[in-house]
């Protein structure tokens, strides 16, 4: 499960929505099979999902597995969210379209709305910015308050810091409804406190928050965070298998072009990004890179583990 990313468009990342736990495992599994099988998302091929595999991947049996599944899709086919599109304007759209129980298969089959399959497959587009996280590092989040606050935190890893969320529009992106939590003791005791200590536990940042106050009203909160340090050592400094003199010498531009798109898309190389560039123009950025003999030779394992031999 290492190599397996969550990524859609800042713009889905940021809309308000209301969902279950569940209903955010269904909608990150679809994300993340769509991409590892190269079958892409579709509005009218469905997406098939496994009771087996998201038992894996979640810790539990393949039999509540399903259950949690049906449940989930029952009222995630229900469910709306909102975001506003590229001129601003306020778009509001379900979820999925079409599902399909397999009980016979212990699967179930799914069809996207249009908004949500350009929300993940536009990540290709050179003018689209995105979001990406590993698929384990929310997996043992217990609440689904805590999967979204971190979804809306690594949006901003680069720097490790966000702007400030206004209190209105971070409630909808998190999913509270306007008659939960009213009172900010509440909201804090029991959402962003909770949120942020399991994050710093179960995942791979350590997180903070600071409210923002207009006149004597908490008008807002930022955040700040930072990486872990890994229990083993990294890549970089792991011993390179293999003869080192294929390191020492240029790579041709067709090599150049090819190994920069894969290593785009490799979690370790996300140090190297900037601010919230598309996949392409990180690849384009790689591919300079890898022009000098010294970034060659510091990117060698992740080259190794593209397959560059």
């Amino acid at each position: 499960m290492s190599k397996e990313l969550v990524v859609k468009t800042n713009r889905l990342n940021q809309a308000f929505q209301t969902l279950s736990l569940s209903e955010f495992h269904i909608v990150q599994l679809a994300i993340v099979d769509a991409r590892h099988t190269g079958t892409g998302l579709s509005t009218d091929t469905p997406l098939r999902i496994d009771a087996l595999r998201y038992a894996e991947v979640f810790g539990t049996t393949r039999q509540n597995a399903y259950q949690r599944m049906k449940e989930a899709e029952d009222s995630l086919f229900n469910r709306r969210f909102s975001f506003f599109d590229e001129d601003g304007k306020l778009v509001k759209s379900r979820w999925i379209q079409q599902v399909k129980y397999l009980d016979d298969e212990g699967a179930i089959e799914l069809v996207f709305t249009l908004a949500v399959v350009q929300g993940i497959s536009k990540i290709d587009g050179i003018k689209e910015f995105f979001t990406q996280y590993l698929l384990s590092q929310t997996a043992q989040l217990n609440s689904t308050y805590s999967a979204r606050l971190y979804e809306l935190l690594i949006q901003w890893k680069a720097i490790g810091k966000t702007p400030v969320f206004e209190l209105a529009t971070f409630r909808e992106q998190l999913g509270i409804g306007v008659n939960e939590y009213k009172r900010m003791d509440h909201f804090k005791t029991r959402v962003l406190d909770l949120a942020i200590s399991e994050i710093s536990e179960k995942t791979d940042i350590e997180a903070t928050y600071q409210q923002h106050k207009k006149g004597r009203s908490i008008s807002g909160f930022s955040f700040s965070f930072k990486q872990k340090k890994s229990k083993t050592k990294s890549l970089e400094n792991q011993t390179i298998s293999g003869n080192l003199d294929l390191f020492s010498k240029k790579m041709t531009d067709s090599q150049r072009h090819l190994f920069s798109n894969k290593l785009s898309e490799l979690p370790e190389m996300s140090k190297y990004s900037q601010g919230t560039e598309s996949y392409p123009q990180f690849a384009v950025r790689i591919a300079e890179m890898l022009k000098d003999s010294e970034k060659l030779k510091e990117f060698a394992p992740m080259l190794e583990k593209v397959g560059y031999r």
